[in-house]
């Protein structure tokens, strides 16, 4: 296991350099200047000097400017150099304070002023990541729970419920569910807040909203796998030795059927917690996906570069994660 988890880690780098070479080839295809959004025309010198100090005159200039500060090794040259050192002694000697200097540089906000990627990132993130969790928790539970009521009592009314609720999920896009979520329990009968995000009351729409769809899938792969498990040697053998029913269900066909789930939860809930751009317009959660879609608006290359590097990170180690679990739940599988 620990080669295969080194071999992954040595992957990551090259992984992320062939994602942000797409990326930004793309991006910077797109018509536009960066530094012009409708609110702010600049005049054609001032843009001409802006793109020379942000380096966006030249596709390569930026491509190596960028990954330079991205990657750290900007940050670990000059702290070799002693430059980081001299700033803050000339900070100091101006009684002003000494400026912090993030390792993962990933550059400043053309779309938001006076704000860097990092602290918008650091900011929206957790919030995102927030809702993420909750919604994967209550996919699994809802997903799982009618995956087995289906596989139990195939082709009853239950699993006919399971199955059709299960459709109306991957179906329905989520602002539709959200609207009715909103209409219903936040108009309607005033459970929830309309919009907003602090308490735990705000979690719940959104998270429930952006969970469906994942529950779907969650409870299809579940109930193929239990259908399969509960029919295998293994568990006409411990029903054989007298294992109590719940035992069978849960301790030896949902062990097994579980390995799909998981191979899907690695980018689920990296995808839940890092692209539900969609609910958090609805319910105005202030995520990185508000963050991300304005920035592709605005053709803000420094966020863009920087919410893609953060997911396509996240994305990779769960998937990590999600191989070591395979690899502890049954050690017979080769990751």
């Amino acid at each position: 296991m620990t080669t295969m988890i080194l071999r992954r880690l040595i992957q990551l780098p090259l992984i992320l350099l062939a994602i942000y070479t797409i990326t930004l080839a793309l991006a910077w295809a797109v018509p536009g200047s960066p530094v012009e959004n409708p609110d702010r025309r600049p005049k054609p010198e001032v843009i001409e000097q802006m793109e020379k100090q942000y380096n966006l005159d030249s596709f390569w200039k930026f491509y190596v400017s960028y990954l330079d500060s991205a990657t750290g090794f900007e940050y670990a040259r000059d702290r070799l150099s002693g430059r980081i050192a001299q700033d803050q002694r000339l900070a100091e000697a101006a009684g002003q304070p000494a400026p912090v200097r993030p390792i993962f540089n990933l550059g400043p906000s053309l779309e938001y002023d006076d704000w860097t990627v990092n602290e918008i990132v650091s900011g929206a993130l957790p919030v995102s990541i927030t809702l993420g969790a909750a919604a994967m928790l209550i996919a699994l539970v809802i997903g799982v729970g009618a995956g087995v009521v289906g596989a139990v009592k195939p082709n009853s009314i239950a699993d006919f419920a399971t199955l059709s609720v299960a459709l109306v999920g991957i179906s329905l896009p989520s602002f539709v569910i959200g609207t009715v979520l909103l209409l219903v329990f936040s108009l309607l009968v005033a459970w929830f807040p309309v919009a907003g995000w602090g308490s735990p009351r705000a979690i719940v729409l959104p998270a429930v909203t952006l969970s469906l769809p994942f529950a779907a899938y969650i409870a299809r792969l579940t109930r193929m796998g239990m259908i399969d498990a509960l029919g295998a040697d293994f568990i006409r053998t411990a029903r054989a030795k007298g294992a109590a029913e719940a035992s069978v269900l849960f301790k030896h066909a949902l062990k097994n059927a579980f390995l799909p789930v998981l191979s899907f939860l690695g980018p689920a809930t990296a995808l839940a917690m890092t692209g539900s751009f969609i609910v958090e317009r609805v319910f105005t959660v202030p995520g990185i996906g508000q963050h991300f879609v304005n920035g592709v608006q605005n053709k803000d290359l420094f966020l863009i570069m920087g919410v893609v590097l953060v997911f396509a990170t996240m994305l990779i180690l769960f998937n990590l994660a999600v191989d070591v679990l395979y690899r502890w739940i049954d050690p017979r599988i080769e990751a």
